[in-house]
């Protein structure tokens, strides 16, 4: 798409924005157009550095698992949690009907 390859140029930019359906005006093509030619050159310095010998990583930092183990324990009493409900019908919790629902 452009002469000079690692450049974005404003035609470039003008053509992207044609196929996403995009309107803009002179002043957004050169802002666009200098930004993008920020954000890729940025991406080529990246690019360019020598990663011999690092391995791949998800995450910049090790990450472990924070979470408790798994094990059974006894729950709360049906009875005391109940007790502390604002409505109760039938031993189950009472709540709002909702809109639309069959009686």
């Amino acid at each position: 798409m452009t002469e000079h390859p690692g450049r974005i140029t404003r035609e470039d930019v003008a053509h992207v924005a044609r196929l996403a359906r995009l309107r803009l005006t002179d002043d957004e093509l050169d802002l666009y157009t200098g930004q993008l030619g920020v954000i890729l050159d940025h991406a080529a310095d990246v690019a360019s550095l020598d990663l011999d010998g690092v391995a791949p990583t998800a995450h910049a930092m090790a990450v472990t698992n924070v979470l408790r183990s798994d094990t059974p324990r006894p729950g709360l009493d049906r009875d005391e949690v109940l007790a502390a409900a604002p409505e109760v019908e039938q031993h189950r919790f009472r709540v709002p009907r909702i809109l639309g629902e069959a009686p």
